[in-house]
């Protein structure tokens, strides 16, 4: 009997010192990935030939669009590159539009018509695509992806998208950031601050001084965590102060996000 109490003792201990073990091995398989912080100055820009700005130590710009030869010249140079790409909409014009399933491809996003919502609750069948993005968003030296347009459940998408059903698919975005050693913002996504700002490094923001909801993005500040944003048609000392005092990251900029008008809050 006691050496069946003993074997079963000695099988306990086992099979704990395993489970830590893998638990620790999983820890150390997520790379580390960089935590964007209050008082950058940063540009984004989307379209055109990139303009470089000497104030900028953060560039947000276009994951296909920006060839990786430019994120080594920014990095030697010192600079933080964001990569960004649409992760809950469908473009017709990009690479890898042919490997959408039509079925999940929704109504047009109500301010670019290009843009069409994607059905983000068939996370399995979106997995192949997005996971590429992140993938050529890592093989490019990016630092981190601005993924956008991650709040249709506030949409007339198309789908039946719950409020669970996108912090379901902004969590496995972050998940899958963060095993590539990507840092990920949070985009526009203003109503799901409270849910995920523990889980996203930064945000990023459009808008919200026009909107009126620049306080919904103070829980990152909180955290030690950086807000990026830009503003179209308030003029620059409007929300300058405001967004400084706070220790929000602004720039004011055009619609066409094209590098030729911007200027710096900081």
């Amino acid at each position: 009997m006691r050496s069946v109490l003993k074997n079963s003792l000695i099988t306990l201990i086992i099979l704990v010192l395993t489970a830590c073990s893998a638990r620790k091995d999983d820890e150390q398989a997520i790379p580390e990935h960089w935590q964007p912080v209050s008082g950058s100055s940063w540009h984004f820009q989307l379209q055109g030939e990139l303009v470089k700005y000497d104030d900028a130590g953060v560039y947000d710009i276009d994951l296909f669009n920006t060839d990786e030869s430019m994120i080594e010249l920014l990095h030697s140079e010192g600079k933080r590159v964001i990569c960004y790409f649409s992760a809950g909409s469908f473009e017709d014009w990009r690479p890898d539009s042919g490997s959408f399933p039509p079925e999940l491809t929704g109504k047009p996003h109500p301010e670019w018509e290009s843009k069409k919502w994607l059905d983000i609750r068939e996370i399995g069948k979106l997995a192949p695509m997005v996971e590429a993005r992140l993938d050529l968003a890592a093989a490019k030296g990016c630092d981190a992806v601005d993924a956008d347009n991650v709040d249709a459940y506030s949409y007339d998408s198309g789908f039946d998208i719950t409020y669970e059903d996108q912090i379901r698919f902004n969590n496995y975005l972050a998940d899958e950031a963060h095993k590539r050693g990507l840092a990920i913002g949070l985009k526009n996504n203003f109503g799901q601050v409270k849910d995920l700002a523990a889980v996203f490094d930064f945000a990023v923001s459009e808008q919200c001084f026009e909107l009126n909801q620049c306080d919904l993005l103070y829980p990152f500040i909180k955290k030690g965590k950086a807000v990026f944003g830009v503003e179209y048609a308030f003029p620059a000392e409007v929300f300058c102060d405001a967004a400084n005092n706070v220790g929000y990251d602004f720039i004011l900029s055009n619609r066409e996000l094209d590098g030729t008008f911007r200027i710096p809050c900081r």
